[in-house]
């Protein structure tokens, strides 16, 4: 056997080894902590093993710390639980004639426990679970409750300005772009939420300042962001090379300043409307 192929089985085998001994984790983890009630969920199939392995983990984590930013993450957990769930139960097992069964309960009781964590997260007080309200459900009480801490202490992070400024997007392309620079300024090292690049290239582009927003454009790229092609961006921009060259080097300072935390908004050059 050569070496390549010895190596390859190795890891293969390292990895299966991984997945049994993940089920066995997660089935002892629910053995010990009736809590997770795991019994509602669709155990012991096949059939979306990995988002349920990560809603009953991530449950355990909500047991020790139950604060809304853990209920919102298990409500995207679930929602994914159940997206799968809702294509699995069309599924016409072969051998288990139950199991379909329990696929469709476990459905069922995906989206009753939807509605438990916005039941739950009404009855909160935080600017998180007055976003996702607003956000999730179109609550115009959560979305009131939510502007009216704009100014406080607690809306001073990096997700909670971005949520402010998705509010003022169709309304102040401005204040739009000032809440986003605040929130890169509150971003820690590893923790970017890459969406705040195409809104930043789109409000500055809608705003006439052109350079800045083929800088974000340049920033989103480098991200992995999905963004124009290279010859739409030259039908969008049309510097010459000496000014795509200049905002190519203070793009590629802004990136290392987000990447190590230390970016402000005093960085970006001003620039005239066009």
């Amino acid at each position: 056997m050569k070496p390549i192929k010895a190596l390859t089985l190795f890891s293969m085998g390292f990895a299966l080894a991984g997945c049994f001994e993940s089920n066995k984790n997660t089935e002892q983890l629910c053995s010990n902590n009736p809590g997770l009630q795991c019994e509602r969920l669709n155990m012991g199939d096949g059939q979306c093993r990995i988002p349920r392995t990560d809603l009953i983990w991530h449950r355990y984590e909500l047991q020790k710390n139950p604060n809304d930013e853990n209920k919102i993450k298990e409500y995207g957990l679930l929602a994914e639980y159940k997206k799968c769930l809702e294509l699995a139960a069309q599924i016409q097992p072969i051998d288990q004639s139950n199991l379909k069964e329990r696929r469709f309960s476990a459905l069922v009781n995906a989206g009753e426990d939807l509605e438990s964590i916005i039941s739950a997260l009404e009855m909160a007080n935080s600017p998180e679970a007055f976003y996702f309200l607003w956000s999730q459900t179109g609550s115009t009480q959560a979305q009131r409750q939510f502007l009216q801490l704009e100014g406080t202490p607690v809306l001073e992070t990096a997700e909670m300005q971005y949520a402010l400024a998705t509010f003022y997007t169709s309304r102040d392309q401005q204040k739009t772009r000032h809440l986003l620079l605040h929130s890169l300024e509150l971003t820690g090292r590893n923790k970017v939420n890459t969406e705040v690049f195409k809104s930043l290239a789109s409000t500055t582009y809608r705003l006439g300042l052109k350079e800045e927003a083929y800088i974000w454009t340049e920033v989103a790229k480098s991200h992995e962001v999905p963004v124009a092609s290279q010859s739409e961006l030259q039908l969008l921009y049309g510097f010459d090379q000496s000014t795509y060259d200049q905002l190519d080097d203070i793009a590629e300072n802004i990136e290392d300043a987000i990447k190590n935390g230390t970016f402000t908004a005093a960085m970006i050059p001003t620039f005239r409307k066009k």
